[in-house]
């Protein structure tokens, strides 16, 4: 009798055991699919809406005037953060009625915080045209941050600049195009051409 209790005893210690494990490995089993779901969510979140090839985006300014113009080959939206990529951008700004519109090109820009901060990268290219009261103005860089509703851009990347004859450089800079005002940070150099007589 104690033998029969005794080989009953280890036969139920031994089923409750692999149910225990049958139910861990139930368990273990949900949790795996759980997070295979959710990182097959996120990276769904992650993937671009639309796609627009050779776009054209105006933005008004509050007395109903084109403030900038950004165009580029590729424009690709990603919903999970409201950013979008932009393969070969231009960025036109037309805000100064008295200036020539200023050309701001790159290889790749990023625009996020709601389209008021364009990050522009490799290549960074800026021209304004001379008009009757200034002289051409160019600007090189490897990166560069505008914020085209305040009129203003920044960088920590060297800088090359050329207005007129003159010509300047720095580790970096803070611009306000509203101001006309520039200002280079770190060591540089400042060239200017001799005065005309």
């Amino acid at each position: 009798m104690r033998q029969r209790t005794a080989h009953r005893f280890r036969l139920s210690i031994v089923m409750m055991a692999m149910l225990f494990l049958a139910f861990g490995s139930f368990w273990l089993l949900q949790l795996m699919n759980q997070a295979g779901d959710q990182i097959q969510a996120s990276q769904r979140l992650n993937e671009p809406d639309y796609i627009v090839e050779e776009f054209s985006f105006v933005r008004m300014s509050k007395d109903g005037r084109p403030n900038y113009i950004i165009s580029g080959d590729k424009l690709t939206h990603r919903p999970v953060d409201d950013s979008s990529e932009i393969d070969k951008p231009l960025v036109r700004s037309l805000s100064s009625k008295e200036q020539p519109p200023m050309d701001m090109r790159a290889q790749h820009a990023r625009v996020d915080d709601n389209n008021s901060r364009v990050v522009l990268t490799k290549d960074v290219q800026i021209d304004r045209a001379a008009a009757a009261k200034g002289q051409p103005f160019q600007l090189r860089t490897e990166a560069l941050t505008i914020y085209p509703d305040e009129d203003r851009m920044e960088t920590d990347q060297p800088v090359q600049i050329r207005q007129g004859e003159a010509r300047a450089s720095g580790s970096g800079l803070r611009g306000n195009n509203a101001s006309r005002e520039l200002t280079l940070k770190g060591r540089g150099t400042l060239v200017l051409p001799p005065k005309q007589h």
